[in-house]
């Protein structure tokens, strides 16, 4: 396994070799908040990906996303936007292995076949992505989880809602706000209030 300060060595030389542009800021950020995160990143890789020997090779690829990205802006919440990064990194590497070329498909249901069930990563990343909303719901008070499955799960409109819970539309409409903001607070962890504005 490559230790994070011979990646880091590495990258530093193309800084100065001029291959990658770095500000001061930047190497100081992605030293003191990036790279202690390691740990956390290769049990993430290693917990979601199937082949364990590009788990270095995945790891390195999300710093050089992550640190590209922070000469556009620094980001607030480090740990949040390096596993994004990672998940993103995975989604996208997930969709080039499923490219199947069309010369090597000799019958063209068998590819209808291959798109059409998720791989076994994704299925487990789905449960995952469920089981936490499914936690995050639970923790909304009772009438605001209420109104936010009528809406978002079952698909009703406000109006409905507001029949079924006996109140007004508007206390549906912040019931709903509030549920959101607190789920995605929860979710993300960034609060979002949404209180007093329409």
């Amino acid at each position: 396994m490559v230790k994070w300060t011979d990646r880091f060595t590495a990258n530093a030389g193309l800084v100065r070799a001029g291959l990658v542009m770095g500000a001061p800021e930047v190497d100081s950020w992605f030293v003191q908040k990036v790279l202690p995160l390691e740990p956390i990143l290769m049990q993430f890789l290693h917990h979601n990906w199937r082949n364990k020997h590009e788990i270095d090779d995945l790891c390195q690829d999300v710093y050089v996303r992550v640190y590209q990205a922070a000469h556009e802006q620094i980001p607030d919440k480090t740990k949040s936007f390096v596993l994004t990064t990672a998940r993103n990194l995975l989604v996208d590497r997930f969709r080039q292995e499923r490219i199947v070329p069309i010369d090597a498909v000799e019958d063209l249901e068998s590819v209808s076949a291959i798109t059409e069930e998720p791989g076994a990563d994704r299925v487990v990343m789905a449960r995952q992505e469920i089981k936490l909303l499914q936690i995050a719901l639970d923790r909304l008070p009772e009438r605001c989880r209420e109104a936010v499955v009528m809406r978002k799960i079952e698909g009703l409109s406000r109006k409905e809602i507001a029949l079924r819970m006996g109140i007004a539309e508007d206390t549906v409409k912040r019931h709903l706000a509030d549920g959101v903001c607190a789920l995605a607070e929860m979710l993300y962890g960034e609060p979002n209030d949404r209180r007093g504005k329409s």
